[in-house]
């Protein structure tokens, strides 16, 4: 092998900031472990990063038990069902809590980012579905994109935590398809055909465990929907899960004369996305929240550990 077969061989490390912003970019739970004090002989100084996830670890603050207990740590919150977002600084006292022979002292911040935070099947991808997807994009969601047509899925543009899936709208795949969201999943159904829609929606009202069920449309479409689907079997309390038409304050459609009341894809997706994030529920905030200011203080005024730090004798361990 040539030195240049070598070197196109060797893979290069991933970096902490390349490996952040490909896991941000995905939505995939993960934390950063920064150091950000030390006094005394440490493996590393302040400015080295570490990142976790469940299984991988990328760069290191000099290995040894020190970054394992670091890793454990992280890896217990990234484990937690579900996955918060969190700050917390931990104190190292090396020989003491980590027992490693350097016997210096760091501060290590880590933060915990849960990845994306609601995940929605949306089928149809049409006008309105594509400017839908263009607004939550940005936004901490996963999409599940489905289509029947070829050329919509060619049209389907190439984004960060979307994916895109052709099914075909016959019984088995239909069963295949919905079987297959996940539970607390947000559904939208806005497809170019009435039967598609339909079945849709005979298939996904009979579950009990989606976050939401939204389906297009007007107030006789849905009225005539209700009539077949009750004749064919589901029930009146299934169907009752259903939003329609969607993107209105409880389904209600506005004055004619209200700023709301536009047809254009975007002004429909608009609407549609502000009722899905009021179908969010707000996560439970405490009045104070991330690291507290006192060990902030102490961190960095001393070298001393910061309050609640806890010490553990370990055998030691190389860096």
């Amino acid at each position: 092998m040539s030195a240049n077969d070598a070197l196109e061989c060797w893979k290069r490390p991933e970096r902490w900031h390349a490996a952040l912003d490909r896991l941000q970019r995905a939505g995939e739970p993960h934390a950063l472990a920064s150091l950000v004090s030390a006094a005394g002989s440490t493996p590393r100084e302040p400015g080295a990063k570490l990142v976790v996830t469940r299984d991988d670890v990328i760069d290191t603050l000099g290995g040894g038990h020190f970054e394992q207990q670091i890793v454990e740590l992280a890896r217990a919150r990234l484990t937690a069902m579900p996955v918060v977002a969190e700050t917390c600084l931990e104190a190292f006292p090396l020989g003491g809590r980590s027992g490693q022979c350097c016997g210096g002292f760091v501060h290590v911040l880590i933060e915990i980012f849960p990845g994306t935070e609601q995940r929605l099947a949306l089928f149809g991808a049409g006008h309105v579905g594509q400017a839908l997807v263009q607004i939550l994009a940005p936004l901490p969601w996963r999409i599940d994109w489905y289509d029947t047509r070829k050329e919509a899925m060619a049209a389907m543009p190439a984004l960060d935590r979307v994916t895109a899936i052709r099914w075909t709208h016959q019984p088995g795949s239909l069963a295949t398809v919905t079987a297959a969201i996940p539970a607390q999943t947000h559904v939208l159904i806005m497809t170019h055909d009435h039967a598609q829609d339909r079945d849709l929606i005979a298939a996904l009202a009979r579950r009990d465990d989606l976050a939401s069920l939204g389906m297009i449309g007007s107030t006789s479409k849905w009225a005539s929907f209700q009539r077949r689907l009750l004749a064919e079997g589901v029930g009146a309390d299934q169907l009752a899960r259903v939003r329609c038409p969607i993107g209105r304050p409880s389904g209600r459609l506005p004055d004619a004369d209200s700023p709301a009341s536009g047809k254009r894809p975007h002004e429909i997706a608009i609407c549609v996305a502000a009722e899905l994030l009021t179908l969010v529920p707000a996560a439970p905030r405490q009045d104070r929240r991330g690291v507290s200011p006192d060990a902030l203080r102490d961190a960095f005024s001393s070298s001393e550990p910061v309050a609640g730090a806890t010490a553990g004798g370990s055998s030691d361990q190389d860096r």
